[in-house]
């Protein structure tokens, strides 16, 4: 059973003491501390030309990752908080010995769901398939003999949530520890605490995907050793379970592609009106004030009540059933995410069946999709291509040129393996933006001067 003093813990990234709750300056928490730290950093700005939905979209009604982030983070505060609330009435030891209060679960929560896209390719997530399609079958594919199977295994599946895990923690010249970010809020980040190999050794959410590279192991086991993360499975098979507050940011992030990808799907025309209202009434019968919602004119309007009382509904549900299930998400025996368990799943299954069929695989959609996997492409294999010439001596003018392009984290001049510069080439190019890509793409190709 895990602990939920120290899955709360202070201690950053990088620290070498413990720091307690009792001891923090109220005006400006750890926790707090976290989100400041992250909502500046350069990887989040990124997020502001990401695809959310619709890639490369000018329309001002589309969330871009930043706009959807945000989003979450409110939404995960929010779950926090409750759950929080709830938390410390089951365990009154909490604040009383420790010092712990509700809005910190608020804070580790907002800051861990206002990161959880943060490793994200462009393109959305047509972007880690382009990756992992350049090593399995692409140009990409030669570099398979010089890397071991979990080497490889991390490009051929080249994962989101890993690289936000590693751009949160990398140690840099001078900034040891990355973001130095709490213990608390990478646990609630991790969403899948494994390594890419053996695949979904087991039918857990936890070991749906992976979370983190083989280059990070050491830093992973530094944060689940000191969260008291518990294991489960055995031998090669082996992997962590969650940290619990990973299942309220999942929540937030589920809430909000449910009900505000749908509502872009309607601003945009892609759903009907009448057709999109009707599926959202069904999920907020029970709070609809009828009266209220006939008496306002506007679409957007009408749109925007039914959101509120949507996300109040399903925030309030998903809290519910992690109260419900305190006990086997500490023992690491709850194995399905919140909304799987919510009243309102059907509900739910129907908005996000439409979503696939009337958005994600829209035309618009797809061909932006289709365009991002060849920018995506030949990026890698110049990138490549002049890292692994330059580690191994053999770097022609137009190599050299290439990495000129780069910035100087990329170029990795003390660099030892081919795994490490292929990884690093990866991070560069999910860092990008949308528009960085295009640009970049038009440069490398001679589309631009």
């Amino acid at each position: 059973m895990m602990q939920w003093e120290r899955l709360l813990s202070l201690k950053r990234h990088g620290d070498t003491h413990k720091r307690l709750r009792k001891e923090q300056d109220e005006t400006r928490l750890g926790f707090e501390v976290d989100y400041d730290r992250i909502i500046f950093s350069p990887y989040f700005r990124s997020l502001q030309d990401k695809t959310q939905v619709i890639p490369l979209s000018k329309t001002d009604f589309v969330h871009t990752r930043l706009t959807h982030s945000l989003e979450v983070s409110v939404v995960g505060r929010s779950l926090g908080r409750l759950a929080g609330a709830e938390v410390l009435k089951t365990h009154p030891y909490l604040s009383e010995v420790h010092g712990y209060r509700f809005n910190d679960f608020g804070a580790i929560v907002a800051a861990a769901a206002l990161a959880h896209d943060i490793g994200n390719p462009p393109f959305g997530h047509s972007g880690e398939k382009a990756i992992g399609a350049f090593f399995s079958r692409g140009p990409g594919r030669r570099y398979q003999d010089a890397l071991s199977e979990d080497q490889f295994e991390d490009l051929v599946r080249f994962e989101g949530n890993a690289h936000g895990f590693r751009l949160l923690t990398a140690s840099r010249e001078g900034i040891p520890g990355g973001l130095r970010l709490s213990h608390a809020t990478l646990g609630a980040f991790m969403k899948y605490p494994k390594g890419s190999l053996p695949r979904k050794p087991a039918p857990h959410i936890a070991a749906k995907k992976f979370g983190y590279f083989q280059s990070d192991t050491d830093s992973f086991r530094e944060v689940a050793e000191e969260l008291g993360l518990k294991t489960l499975g055995s031998g090669a098979d082996r992997f962590y379970c969650r940290h619990p507050l990973t299942y309220l940011v999942e929540a937030a992030d589920d809430i909000c592609y449910t009900i505000i990808d749908f509502e872009d799907g309607i601003n945009l025309g892609l759903i009907p009106e009448d057709f999109a209202l009707e599926y959202l009434i069904k999920l907020v019968s029970d709070g609809i004030n009828t009266e209220k919602y006939r008496a306002i004119p506007a679409m957007q309007d009408r749109l925007g009540y039914l959101r509120a009382i949507a996300i109040n509904s399903l925030v309030r549900d998903a809290v519910r059933v992690f109260m419900e299930n305190e006990p086997e998400i500490l023992s690491g025996e709850f194995p399905v995410a919140l909304l799987d368990r919510s009243r309102y799943k059907a509900q739910i299954a129907d908005i996000l069946n439409i979503s696939v069929e009337r958005i994600y695989q829209s035309p618009e959609v797809v061909e932006k999709e289709v365009a991002g996997y060849a920018i995506l492409s030949d990026i890698l294999e110049v990138v490549t291509g002049a890292l692994v010439c330059q580690l191994e001596g053999e770097l022609s003018a137009y190599d050299g040129l290439i990495l000129k392009l780069l910035p100087e984290t990329t170029r990795m001049p003390g660099a030892t393996s081919v795994y490490d510069v292929l990884l690093q080439a990866c991070s560069y190019v999910a860092s990008l933006s949308d528009g960085a890509a295009v640009h970049l793409h038009n440069k490398i190709s001679g589309k631009q001067l």
